[in-house]
């Protein structure tokens, strides 16, 4: 397994924990959370038009083609604003960790599903007894940094 790419995941883990504070102080700043919301994803499409513009090397599909596209494959951008929101409005209710606990634990129990089925196209990975173990000591976890 690429090395890279592994340490990329664990950066991913790092910016998701830390965008949650920034996005609650933005929260409080501005006292509205649902413009925190829309701000941070402003920026975000900035961003991301910015790298588009520098390093996009793939066709751009026309209108017709995306109107072939289904509908509930846009959705990761609902899913998207539904998670930044939330994180805004409960973070401080219930702590950082306890959020990022119960955040990988939901995740967890989805993506388990997800390989067991190989829903959304993804190869069936079967549950096993090591991923099992893994997912119970997982929700140990959970339960022990939360029960604090």
């Amino acid at each position: 397994m690429n090395w890279l790419f592994l340490f990329l995941a664990f950066l991913i883990g790092i910016s998701n924990a830390v965008q949650s504070g920034v996005n609650v102080q933005l929260r409080e700043s501005i006292n509205n959370p649902i413009l925190a919301a829309i701000s941070s994803f402003f920026v975000g499409l900035v961003i991301l038009l910015i790298a588009f513009a520098c390093f996009n090397q793939n066709p751009v599909p026309s209108l017709s083609d995306l109107k072939q596209i289904s509908w509930t494959r846009f959705m990761g951008g609902a899913l998207g604003a539904f998670y930044v929101l939330t994180v805004i409005m409960i973070v401080r209710h219930i702590g950082s960790a306890n959020m990022i606990c119960l955040v990988v634990a939901g995740q967890m129990v989805a993506v388990m599903t997800i390989d067991h089925f190989g829903l959304q196209g993804f190869a069936v990975h079967q549950i096993s007894f090591p991923r099992i173990m893994g997912a119970i000591l997982l929700v140990a976890g959970v339960y022990l940094i939360i029960k604090n």
